[in-house]
């Protein structure tokens, strides 16, 4: 059985498109569960004409209060009914061979418990645009063999490649993945279930653009939002708090996220020994001292153990950075 999990919100402009490519699946769903969160436009109305005439059931659930999308996504996967469960956002367009591709997947790996795929990004208007979200992510070869390596998690301590919009899982795993963490605000649900699942070695992917994911202003969540790089004038200028504060909020996040696995009985202690290393990492430059002098020798002893790897591709820029700004 085949459920899909859509979460809306205000969701009255893009919504038709998203419904009626569910519709046109090459194989049919068994039905679709959705999780209002306290829409004020047209998107109830909308779901429920949808209702009276799909050819599967429809369950709407209005929330009384505003849950926000992680919590959101774990009340409608949980009421959810299917054996294999696919997350959906209001905005999208699934690709006629979503479904079919990913069932097909999990029914020929039983020994996996999620897959996700790429997807080609549009704009506004429903056009392509020249890039995909593997690209925005940088989930590239290199990345994808390390993932068939068995090193998913290493890939996922460094940032959240998996997009839920493109994530089918089984039910069964919803088991030991609830409740959803809340205390960490950058571990959504996706990030949690990638994260969580490719501990295991659960979690695999199709490189192929199953999805048409929409990129626009009014979105919840995604990649829509990019921070500016600084500038070199202002690296100069900038108070030297004002630098630090992003990296010990990163270390202090990745504490967070080391001591919640920690505690799971599930996931091998020595897969997390790469995501200590990663938080020390940070911890270590978050505590340079002011004067510029004495910053060398700690720098020098991250650049030799490779450590400034964790922070950037480009190693050499934040370690040039902790020297001088």
């Amino acid at each position: 059985m085949i459920s899909v999990a859509l979460c809306t919100y205000n969701g009255e402009k893009y919504l038709p498109e998203q419904l009626e490519s569910i519709v046109g699946q090459s194989i049919p769903v068994h039905e679709l569960v959705v999780c209002d969160d306290g829409s004020s436009d047209r998107t109830l109305e909308i779901l429920r004409r949808f209702s009276d005439d799909s050819p599967f059931p429809v369950r709407i659930f209005q929330n009384t209060t505003n849950l926000g999308s992680t919590r959101n996504f774990e009340k409608c996967l949980s009421l959810c009914q299917g054996d294999i469960l696919f997350l959906c956002d209001q905005d999208d367009i699934w690709r006629a061979d979503k479904v079919a591709k990913q069932v097909g997947y999990l029914q020929e790996h039983p020994d996996v418990d999620a897959v996700f795929s790429n997807a080609q990004i549009i704009d506004g208007f429903s056009e392509p645009t020249q890039s995909t979200i593997w690209q925005e992510v940088e989930f590239n070869e290199s990345s994808q063999q390390l993932w068939k390596a068995g090193k998913a998690h290493e890939i996922l301590f460094g940032g959240f490649v998996v997009t839920g919009a493109t994530l089918a899982l089984r039910r069964s795993t919803l088991a030991h993945l609830r409740p959803f963490p809340m205390h960490i605000p950058k571990l959504i649900h996706d990030a949690w279930i990638a994260l969580a699942l490719s501990l295991e070695g659960k979690i695999q992917f199709i490189a192929e653009p199953l999805v048409y994911y929409r990129m626009h202003a009014s979105q919840q969540v995604g990649f829509g939002s990019r921070m500016e790089p600084v500038r070199l004038k202002d690296r100069l200028s900038r108070d030297r708090a004002e630098k630090l504060a992003p990296i010990r909020q990163k270390a202090d996040d990745i504490h967070k996220i080391y001591m919640l696995l920690r505690e799971l009985p599930y996931i091998p202690r020595e897969k997390l020994i790469k995501l200590y290393l990663r938080q020390k990492h940070f911890e270590r430059r978050a505590s340079l001292p002011d004067n510029r002098f004495p910053r060398l020798i700690p720098v020098l002893k991250e650049v030799v153990a490779g450590r400034y790897k964790f922070s950037s591709r480009d190693w050499w820029l934040p370690a040039l950075g902790d020297i001088f700004e």
